[in-house]
């Protein structure tokens, strides 16, 4: 069974810093692209970072700059660093794994504040 726990999400000011982290377990997870998507209420679910089995990574352009992914795949956990925060970054994040089959975890709530 196939299970993404997200951990991190929190309320915090514009300006700020939150580190999220997703736990993978049921999937041989060095194999997989590892990504970050978001979500606000009315909008589509939108790419924030991915990275590859290799390590290489790419990231929407709204966040290049203040948003790092990393992967430890002895740990089978990605981050997502999230640096100098705005109010336009509050949404629900999702965790999500994809080789053949997409998996997503339960989202974590990221707050804002101006």
């Amino acid at each position: 069974q196939v299970q993404l726990v997200e951990s991190g999400g929190g309320l915090v000011q514009a300006g700020g810093s939150l580190r999220l982290s997703c736990a993978a377990s049921g999937i041989t997870f060095r194999i997989y692209i590892m990504a970050w998507y978001r979500q606000v209420p009315g909008k589509q679910r939108e790419l924030v970072a991915a990275i590859e089995s290799d390590g290489s990574t790419n990231y929407a352009n709204s966040v290049k700059g203040r948003f790092t992914i990393s992967r430890d795949n002895a740990k089978n956990t990605v981050y997502l660093q999230m640096n100098s925060l705005t109010p336009e970054d509050t949404a629900v994040y999702y965790c999500n794994a994809r080789r053949v089959t997409w998996y997503w975890g339960q989202g974590t709530q990221v707050t804002v504040s101006s």
